[in-house]
């Protein structure tokens, strides 16, 4: 009897293990992919979107497009038998061709917060079955968030996003911007509005940041601070006239993936820094 139960249980972890090394997922979230390869299913994405680059590996596998605009089309091309995505950006059209087809679908919501991040990790172990890594995922988490001591600086940020002087947008309210940095013990310089709007020159002058938050493509695609610096309003407000500028990686400083607590302990170092 002893003897049964036992190649039960070994021919039931071959089969679960065969499960798992035939999966192919598709990703569509930079977060999410983070999350997947965190927990160790690195192997089995055979696509993610293109704000999936972390860790560098997933600089090698195909992207399917940025996730705001996501069609079925490459995506089905890659025969996954599992799609992960967050519920904020793909079209139900899309969702809808992707169970039409019979592939599983699973669209988790983005809490732009460290409980956040856990409740995203936990319902991604989920999907994957593997509740267990999930949670020692989300002790790791605990472990870091304990040994972070922010202290608050007072200092007005404002990130400004660009694709050269052209394409210019500040963030606003109830953003991932304006969420980290208020975690790494600053406060957003602009108020009023949610979202993204475009940056006018009124609107720097108004918010007179102290310090000029970017993503680190941003500010080169702006020709580096003096490009920016050219940049109508940027010289009056006060971070133009002490040149204070922090540039970070854009996927680390928005994701809220499993780096959420190394965001926040660089952007407040750099803070500190520029003080």
């Amino acid at each position: 009897m002893k003897r049964s139960l036992i190649i039960l249980f070994i021919a039931g972890f071959l089969q679960s293990a065969s499960v798992h090394a035939q999966k192919r997922i598709v990703s569509l979230n930079g977060a999410i992919t983070e999350i997947v390869c965190a927990l160790g299913f690195e192997k089995t994405l055979v696509g993610t979107d293109v704000t999936s680059t972390y860790p560098v590996t997933m600089q090698k596998v195909p992207k399917v497009g940025h996730n705001r605009n996501i069609s079925a089309e490459p995506v089905l091309a890659l025969q996954p038998d599992l799609i992960l995505a967050t519920d904020n950006f793909i079209q139900p059209t899309v969702i809808e061709q992707f169970k039409n087809v019979g592939v599983k679908t699973v669209l988790l919501k983005q809490e732009f917060s460290v409980e956040g991040t856990k409740k995203l990790i936990t319902e991604v172990a989920a999907a994957l079955q593997v509740p267990a890594k999930g949670i020692a995922l989300c002790k790791q988490l605990d472990k870091e968030q304990k040994e972070l001591h922010i202290v608050a600086k007072g200092k007005k940020v404002l990130f400004i996003y660009a694709r050269g002087a052209g394409t210019m947008m500040v963030a606003g309210k109830e953003t991932p911007l304006d969420k980290i940095i208020s975690l790494a013990g600053a406060q957003n310089a602009a108020t009023g509005f949610s979202d993204f709007k475009p940056l006018t020159p009124e609107a720097l002058v108004t918010a007179n940041p102290d310090v000029i938050l970017m993503f680190d493509e941003g500010l080169k695609s702006m020709g580096g601070v003096d490009g920016l610096l050219k940049v109508q309003g940027v010289p009056q407000t006060t971070a133009g006239k002490e040149k204070k500028v922090i540039v970070m990686d854009g996927q680390l400083l928005t994701g809220f993936g499993p780096r959420v607590i190394q965001a926040v302990k660089e952007l407040s170092e750099k803070l500190k820094a520029e003080a």
